[in-house]
């Protein structure tokens, strides 16, 4: 077996994941996250008509965007894996907002949308899973019109957000050989300047990124483990060796989470980074 790398692990949000990823790590991980981002796309001095959104997920960021945007811009929500669009589906589908929300499958590094269609084009926590990070960056580019915004979130280091270095350290000790490598992809991208030049080699103008740490809580350390194991990739990369039983897993994380960060509720702090760019106008 090798290390996940980033396509492999788009392609593993599958089965049950997308429903316990949206249930237990939803609100641990990105509910803050994507109340800054939306949140700073509102306040824009250009206004705000079409939005594009990348590796939407679950919805959890469409949903604040829905929120937030004034109610003349419409939401293109976009994911290469149709599952997690589902889910996202199912949980706006009764919003008032919900109809200015239109549902694509995309990949991002081929999007398949005309040059200049959308006035800001969004993503959270997405890009580290891009398999050519270049290339997305200039799709996102040739999609934007002149002035248009690009934003989106990257996690700091393991070492600075320490549910998922717990994770990673409890799932890696139970494998001698080629122990799952699956979170080192989402926090791969916490180096600032390595960030900002991908987005300035694009040819953005007017890049920032912005460190934002938040305290964030789960019901119970063992509900966070849940969805640490359950709902993400490194579910399969654990069932494909066999060697131990995801419940098990599971069991080692939550002690080991209550043991560093507490319990019912559990807390603990979160780095992650707001980058953003800008098209030059012609």
């Amino acid at each position: 077996m090798s290390e996940l790398n980033p396509s492999a692990a788009d392609a593993r949000f599958v089965d049950s994941v997308p429903e316990i990823y949206d249930l237990h790590l939803g609100p641990l991980f990105f509910g803050q996250y994507a109340r800054d981002l939306a949140t700073r796309l509102a306040a824009s001095e250009r206004p705000v008509r079409k939005v594009l959104e990348i590796a939407a997920g679950t919805g959890i960021l469409t949903e604040q965007l829905a929120r937030l945007l004034p109610a003349e811009a419409s939401i293109v929500a976009t994911d290469l894996n149709p599952p997690m669009l589902a889910v996202a589906q199912k949980r706006l589908q009764g919003e008032a907002s919900g109809s200015r929300i239109e549902w694509r499958e995309a990949d991002a590094t081929t999007l398949p949308f005309s040059d200049g269609s959308f006035d800001a084009v969004v993503c959270q926590f997405g890009c580290m899973f891009f398999p050519d990070k270049p290339r997305a960056a200039s799709e996102t580019h040739r999609v934007l019109a002149p002035g248009g915004r690009w934003l989106f979130n990257v996690w700091g280091s393991l070492e600075e957000n320490p549910i998922a270095r717990i994770a990673h350290e409890t799932i890696t000790s139970y494998f001698t050989d080629d122990p799952p490598q699956f979170y080192k992809v989402p926090f791969s991208m916490h180096e600032e300047e390595t960030t900002r030049e991908l987005v300035a080699g694009a040819g953005f103008s007017d890049v920032t990124v912005i460190p934002l740490r938040f305290t964030t809580e789960a019901p119970s350390a063992r509900h966070a483990a849940i969805g640490l194991v359950r709902g993400n990739p490194v579910l399969a990369a654990i069932e494909e060796r066999g060697t131990v039983g995801a419940d098990e897993i599971i069991e080692a994380i939550a002690a080991a989470l209550a043991r560093e960060l507490g319990d019912g509720p559990m807390r603990a702090p979160m780095l992650a980074y707001a980058v953003s760019g800008r098209k030059n106008s012609d």
